[in-house]
């Protein structure tokens, strides 16, 4: 009796700590695609591949690497991204979203710079077979000035495990997009 008061109580303990991801959302993901970059000055484009995954109901590491060229020239550059995201339900199909993320920017021949981000905003399961997200952001570096900036993005789900994703991120006049494949669990 005592043992199964003990489980009961314990049970009962942890439920504040249960909240997981709103129904339809995942933080299992991995995707890669096309990603581009449209400047006031030159516009880039290439390939990018980022990946989440979910190391407590509430928490999540998540991670990016992009590689483009930029237009008509042989100059490349490498962009990362990794951090840590915390997720909130807030109603049945939306989650407050908050994350944290370490950037590098290499391009080669001393353009090498480190900085941070860090976001807010909703993710959510729109449809069965659609999910959203909108993100306001903030982005500062050694060798650039902090600027906000927002994010949207969207997952068409195919089934449970595919589908394809799109986001686009708004910052001081350029535009920043991916699309591609993508495959939770």
């Amino acid at each position: 009796m005592k043992k199964n008061s003990l489980l009961a109580l314990a049970l009962v303990a942890t439920l504040p700590f249960a909240a997981s991801a709103a129904d339809g959302v995942s933080y299992n993901y991995v995707q890669g695609g096309y990603t581009a970059t449209n400047t006031d000055g030159a516009d880039a484009d290439g390939f990018g591949v980022d990946g989440s995954v979910a190391i407590a109901p509430n928490f999540h590491l998540f991670g990016g690497y992009s590689n483009q060229e930029i237009d008509h020239s042989s100059v490349d550059f490498d962009q990362y991204r990794f951090g840590v995201g915390y997720n909130r339900e807030v109603a049945p199909a939306v989650d407050l979203v908050t994350k944290v993320a370490y950037e590098k920017f290499d391009a080669g021949r001393g353009f090498d710079y480190d900085g941070w981000s860090a976001e807010v905003g909703v993710r959510g399961s729109l449809h069965p077979n659609l999910e959203g997200y909108v993100m306001a952001g903030y982005e500062d570096g050694d060798e650039y000035d902090g600027e906000f900036y927002g994010r949207v993005g969207a997952l068409a789900k195919f089934n449970q495990n595919w589908g394809i994703s799109g986001d686009v991120k708004f910052v001081d006049g350029d535009t920043q997009w991916f699309v591609g494949p993508r495959f939770t669990w």
